[in-house]
C-alpha cells in the first residue's frame, strides 16, 4: 500500500497538540503502508525535521506557509470562501500533491485537519479525512462572545466552514473525531458518511514521573498550566485562572501559577507577576509537571480529548480541570473536575490542603492512562477503516 498523508503542519517533534497526534497517525501508519508526506511548515526550523522524517517516509515535501491572517482574510471576503481554508492555499502544495498522485501508485490518501481537505483529489482513491475537532462548531463559539464586527466573521466561518466538512465528509471513506462526543456533534450538525471517534493516546514511556528529565527549578506549592499560549482557548483559560480564580486559592495558600508554553500571546506576557510564572517555550514540559502540585486546565472553551490533561495525569499529577476540557477524557473518577472559578479554585485548594490524598489521585490518574491511553490501543481501528483487515483474512 503507497499512502500520501496530508498535514497542515509538519508531525514532528511531537510537541504541541496537533503534531502529537499527527506523529502517532503517521508512525502507526508508516508501519502499514509506503508513506508520501506533504505538509507545511510554521518556520524555518521545521525545515531540519526532513531527515528526522526520514524514518517513517519514502519521500517528504515540506512547503513554507507564509500567507498572514490578514490576506488570508481578504482573500475569504473575495471569493466567498472560509478563512481556514484560503490561509492554507497555496498552489505550491496542489502541484506536489498531483506530482505525487502521478508518480505513484497512491492508495489512500490520509488528511489530518480540515484546512488541507482543499487538496483531495476526484480520483478514486480511498480517503480518510481526520478532522479532529469540529472547527466549524468552534469557531461558532467564538463568536458567542466576539464584538459586533468580529461576531459576524465568526459566524460567517462557522457557516462556511461547517458546509465545507460536511461536503468533504460525505465525499470521505471515513472521517475521524478525537472523541465520540465531537462525532455526536458533527452528526447533530448534519453530517453524514462513515463517522468515527479516533481518540488521542500518550507516551506513558516518555510521560513518566521516574523517567530521566531536567526537574523545573520553580517555587512551591506550584499551579501548573501546559499549552500552546497563542492558541485563543489557552489565552482565555489562563487570563480567567489568573484574574478570577489564583486569588481565591492564594485566600489561604501562597501559591504560584506557571504558564508553561510557546509563543505566549501580549495578553498572556501581561500576566506575569510575583506569583505567575510566563516561561514561553521550554526545552521538556516534563519537568514542570513534576515540579506540580497541582496541573490545572480551567478551558472555558474546548473540543476534543487535551493532551495537556492526559499527559499531567501521566505524570501522575493531581488535575482539576473545567467540564469542558474534561468532556472528551474517560478519567474514571481520576480528576476533579470544576464548572465555574468558585468549584475550580475549592477543588485546586482542597488538593493543596491534603497533599496525601493529592498524590494518591495522582497515582490513580497515571494508572488509568496506562490502562485505557496507549497510543497503539487508541489507533488500531484504523487498520479496518485502511481494508487491511480484509487483507489478511484474505492472505
Amino acid at each position: 500500500m503507497e499512502l500520501l498523508f496530508l498535514a497542515h503542519r509538519v508531525p514532528y517533534p511531537p510537541d504541541r497538540g496537533d503534531k502529537i497526534r499527527s506523529f502517532h497517525l503517521l508512525k502507526h501508519l508508516a508501519g502499514r503502508a509506503k508513506v508520501h508526506l506533504v505538509a507545511f511548515t510554521d518556520d524555518n526550523r521545521d525545515l531540519a525535521h526532513s531527515e528526522a522524517l526520514g524514518e517513517w517516509t519514502a519521500t517528504r515535501t515540506l512547503i513554507r506557509r507564509q500567507k498572514g491572517q490578514a490576506r488570508a482574510a481578504i482573500e475569504a471576503l473575495a471569493t466567498g470562501r472560509p478563512v481556514s481554508l484560503t490561509a492554507f492555499a497555496d498552489s505550491a502544495v496542489s502541484e506536489a500533491c498531483s506530482g505525487i498522485l502521478s508518480a505513484h501508485p497512491i492508495d489512500t490518501i490520509f488528511c489530518f485537519s480540515g484546512q488541507m481537505a482543499q487538496y483531495l483529489p476526484s480520483q478514486a482513491q480511498r480517503i480518510i479525512m481526520d478532522f479532529v475537532d469540529v472547527d466549524s462548531a468552534k469557531f461558532a463559539g467564538y463568536a458567542n462572545d466576539a464584538s459586533v464586527p468580529m461576531a459576524w466573521m465568526m459566524r460567517r466561518e462557522a457557516r462556511l466552514l461547517g458546509a465545507f466538512e460536511r461536503e468533504i465528509a460525505a465525499r470521505a471513506d471515513a472521517s475521524l473525531f478525537v472523541s465520540a462526543a465531537e462525532a455526536d456533534l458533527f452528526r447533530a450538525g448534519g453530517g453524514k458518511g462513515r463517522v468515527v471517534a479516533i481518540e488521542n493516546g500518550i507516551d506513558t514511556v516518555r510521560f513518566d514521573p521516574e523517567a530521566a528529565f531536567e526537574p523545573a527549578d520553580a517555587p512551591r506549592p506550584l499551579i501548573v498550566f501546559t499549552g500552546q499560549m497563542d492558541y485563543r482557548p489557552n489565552v482565555e483559560a489562563v487570563r480567567w485562572f489568573a484574574d478570577a480564580i489564583l486569588p481565591r486559592i492564594r485566600q489561604t495558600h501562597d501559591a504560584n501559577f506557571a504558564i508553561v508554553g510557546r509563543n505566549p500571546d501580549p495578553a498572556v506576557t501581561a500576566l506575569a507577576s510575583p506569583h505567575v510564572i510566563v516561561t514561553g517555550e521550554v526545552a521538556d514540559v516534563r519537568g514542570w509537571l513534576a515540579a506540580a502540585s497541582v496541573a490545572v486546565a480551567p478551558l472555558k472553551l474546548a473540543r476534543g480529548v487535551q493532551n495537556k490533561v492526559l499527559e499531567a495525569m501521566a505524570m501522575a499529577r493531581p488535575v482539576v480541570a473545567s467540564a469542558a476540557a474534561a468532556e472528551g477524557i474517560h478519567h474514571d473518577g481520576t480528576i476533579r473536575i470544576g464548572r465555574n472559578a468558585d468549584t475550580i479554585a475549592d477543588a485546586v485548594t482542597s488538593l493543596l490542603d491534603n497533599p496525601t490524598d493529592a498524590a494518591v489521585l495522582g497515582v490513580a490518574a497515571r494508572a488509568r492512562v496506562i490502562k485505557r491511553y496507549g497510543w497503539s490501543a487508541r489507533l488500531a481501528p484504523l487498520d479496518a477503516l485502511l481494508g487491511l483487515d480484509a487483507r489478511r483474512n484474505a492472505a
